[in-house]
């Protein structure tokens, strides 16, 4: 960018965020209060500034007076024409000065600026979480909405948006285009394979202030955090049953329906979710790619390597609250709790 910034003077007392006029505070303070008062008369939708509105009122029109001369597109501001050529001449010329990562648009900039300053502006009524994106927030909203406008032509599963109904796509087609250099295994989404690269280095780089346990994912100790909490957001509308993450919630519905979406082609064994599918396809190919650095043996999913991993360490984080007995994982310590019921627990079944 060219020129000199001036002095942004004006700060908001929720985010801290700096503006150079006071009009463009009381604007930006909208975001926070949810305050719209803008609203257009064609189809009652509302904004948080009259500019919004005016270019909002565009889509209400037919007029395109700004026509690209390279591809013919038409569009109904000057502004959004120019954003578009950038698409023929790759133009970038708004650069990040943290990651030096260059943008067609300033509002691309801006937006991505959230990637370091970890500004989430945009804030859920319902459960106070809060998004870098409006449209995180929008596809969020659906956790609590239920609804699921993207379906899988394939198998009928609904999703929330778009970008995991891809990510689902790749079950049926089989594609894992993310491969793990040390053991070949392959993902569907990056950021899968990052988290199960750390199955190999170890690190844990997510820890609870409470327990000092350490975990591979922010998600995974968000809902770890809720075993002390005792928080359960997610609950069942057939039995009431309260569940810590949006995804068991699902699992469990599968009780209800008695619904197997993932099946085995050799088989023919139906599963409530893919990576039981993934783990028991193992049990055809032999495949046992999680191996124990101590003694060497294999294992077909990384969850029963971490239990194997304790029988060397010692470590049983699963205690009884009523005799303080410590398991090396969940399905034991409900076993055992069985004797304090004055059941006949059966025998925990062995991983491997």
């Amino acid at each position: 960018m060219t020129g000199h910034t001036k002095e942004k003077r004006y700060e908001c007392d929720v985010c801290s965020k700096a503006w150079q006029r006071p009009s463009e505070l009381e604007i930006h303070r909208r975001v926070h209060t949810g305050e719209r008062p803008f609203n257009c008369s064609e189809c009652d939708k509302n904004f948080t500034c009259n500019s919004s509105l005016l270019r909002h009122n565009h889509v209400h029109s037919d007029k395109r007076p700004f026509g690209c001369s390279d591809c013919g597109k038409s569009f109904k501001g000057a502004n959004h024409l120019k954003n578009h050529q950038r698409v023929h001449t790759d133009e970038r010329p708004f650069t990040c000065s943290d990651c030096g990562k260059s943008f067609k648009t300033m509002n691309e900039l801006k937006i991505h600026r959230r990637v370091h300053t970890g500004e989430k502006p945009y804030g859920c009524s319902t459960c106070g979480k809060s998004f870098a994106w409006l449209s995180g927030l929008w596809d969020h909203r659906r956790v609590h909405s239920g609804e699921r406008p993207y379906t899988c032509s394939d198998c009928g599963k609904g999703f929330k948006s778009s970008t995991e109904l891809k990510q689902h796509r790749r079950v049926h087609t089989r594609e894992r285009p993310y491969t793990c250099s040390d053991c070949g295994k392959g993902f569907t989404q990056a950021h899968s394979l990052l988290e199960h690269q750390r199955t190999h280095t170890g690190e844990r780089p997510y820890t609870c202030a409470q327990c000092g346990k350490g975990f591979t994912r922010s998600d995974i100790l968000l809902v770890h955090q809720r075993t002390h909490t005792g928080e359960r957001p997610y609950s069942c509308s057939d039995c009431g049953k309260g569940f810590t993450h949006s995804t068991y919630l699902l699992y469990h519905k599968r009780t209800h329906t008695g619904e197997r979406p993932y099946t085995c082609a050799q088989c023919g064994k139906g599963f409530a979710r893919s990576s039981n599918l993934l783990v028991h396809q193992r049990t055809h190919t032999g495949e046992r790619p999680y191996t124990c650095t101590q003694c060497g043996k294999g294992f077909t999913s990384s969850t029963y390597l971490l239990y194997h991993q304790r029988t060397h360490t010692g470590e049983r984080p699963y205690t009884c609250i009523q005799c303080g007995k410590g398991f090396i994982h969940t399905s034991r310590l409900l076993s055992h709790q069985r004797v304090h019921a004055g059941d006949r627990p059966f025998p925990s079944p062995v991983c491997g």
